[in-house]
């Protein structure tokens, strides 16, 4: 019957019903055996198609993060890959699969330690498991390069979906592995009975997490970047990668995109935004940036000319707009004018990068310390002065992980 369903909107439309069976709490073998009768193999952009719709009209993100794991189970060996690209050595996405596969080295050699400690348990083994297990949470680097330079290359085209379903995915991965190893520790001295409960209550949750992300990455996730991203967004990720690490791997051969392809193309400005390297503002915008600090922020030109000054609404020192153009160290008193004068030569010469100071004033503890600001060939620029009343931060203590808004005083 598979070659009935061969309108692309129909079998959106049917995967989208075997997905939402899922939700309704129809078995998934049922399902299963439903889409291999009536589909066949699904195109894996069907896939990334339906999450998004389901998505868009509702289905909350937190019930599609729920339904991931079972309608990747239902849809295993049913995804078709016909025509898909594949990444030549050296590619980032070769270099995911790389890590991928040493992530597998991994996995099964904590398979064979959990059979062998369940028969023959001792603290060795539990050190064994737990070097295996440090070694899995090297995965942060791969799920982070993943979230700040695949995924928001994919929502720029409107792809949503996969992205927020897979960061979730990762955030529980991430706690399965803490928790394996918290539970880890306290294995030391315990008996085989006691590791057995807690390696199918903690520790195979945990690999199985890692191992079904693997699935999702190389099913669906790589081959509908390959489709979708261009070569000079390639170079892009190749090169921010470093900045974040290899997990398990790195990369032994060099892979070279096309001769245009280190070229950005360039996003649109307007004429009033402000470009900076790493983004751009509106005057306005930028303006009530500064100002929100939760810090005053003074900034001296390299001929020591105050050119700008913060304007939060708690301000520590006072400043008003009299001060800007005028030198520095007629800002100060004369007794301390020398000690200004001093930071500003060590700071022009680049024998000090910063000065930090703190004091006990009117009941707050104030920190204030100054900053040499250089250019990319080490030039002075000038010197940017943070000023900060830390009083209630230095109360803290413990963890707040729950939202908890402050009283306006």
């Amino acid at each position: 019957m598979s070659e009935l369903i061969n309108n692309d909107r129909q079998r959106k439309d049917l995967l989208k019903h075997m997905i939402l069976q899922l939700h309704k709490g129809i078995a998934p073998e049922a399902v299963r055996h439903q889409l291999a009768d009536l589909m066949g193999q699904v195109p894996y952009e069907d896939v990334v198609a339906v999450e998004q719709e389901l998505i868009s009209e509702g289905l909350p993100t937190e019930e599609v993060l729920k339904l991931c794991d079972i309608h990747g189970a239902v849809l295993k060996g049913q995804i078709d890959h016909s025509g898909s690209r594949t990444a030549p050595d050296g590619h980032p996405v070769h270099t995911f699969i790389q890590e991928n596969r040493a992530l597998q080295l991994e996995m099964a050699a904590l398979d064979e330690l959990f059979v062998q400690a369940a028969k023959d348990f001792s603290d060795d083994k539990i050190y064994q498991i737990t070097g295996h297990f440090n070694n899995l949470m090297e995965v942060d680097k791969h799920y982070r390069r993943k979230e700040y330079l695949l995924f928001p290359l994919l929502e720029k085209r409107g792809i949503t979906g996969p992205p927020t379903v897979m960061w979730g995915k990762h955030d529980e991965t991430r706690a399965l592995l803490k928790s394996a190893l918290e539970a880890l520790h306290e294995l030391v001295g315990a008996d085989a009975e006691t590791f057995t409960s807690v390696a199918e209550l903690v520790l195979k949750p945990a690999v199985t997490a890692v191992e079904e992300m693997i699935y999702k990455e190389e099913q669906i996730l790589f081959p509908m970047c390959l489709d979708e991203l261009k070569d000079h967004e390639w170079a892009e990720i190749d090169q921010q990668s470093q900045d974040t690490g290899y997990c398990l791997y790195a990369p032994t051969v060099t892979w070279q995109p096309s001769e245009s392809a280190g070229i950005t193309e360039p996003e649109p400005i307007s004429g009033d935004r402000i470009k900076l390297p790493s983004g751009t503002f509106t005057a306005e915008e930028l303006t009530a940036a500064l100002n929100a600090l939760p810090f005053d922020v003074t900034f001296v030109d390299k001929d020591d000319t105050v050119r700008y000054y913060s304007e939060g609404s708690e301000r520590i020192f006072e400043r008003n707009r009299s001060v800007l153009g005028r030198k520095v160290q007629l800002c100060h008193p004369p007794a301390s004018m020398h000690i200004v004068q001093k930071i500003l030569d060590d700071f022009r010469s680049g024998r000090e990068n910063r000065a930090p100071f703190w004091i006990n004033m009117r009941g707050k503890f104030v920190h204030i310390e100054y900053f040499a600001l250089r250019n990319e060939k080490g030039e002075y620029l000038g010197t940017l002065e943070v000023t900060q009343d830390l009083t209630e931060k230095r109360q803290l203590s413990g963890d707040q992980r729950l939202l908890s808004y402050a009283k306006e005083k």
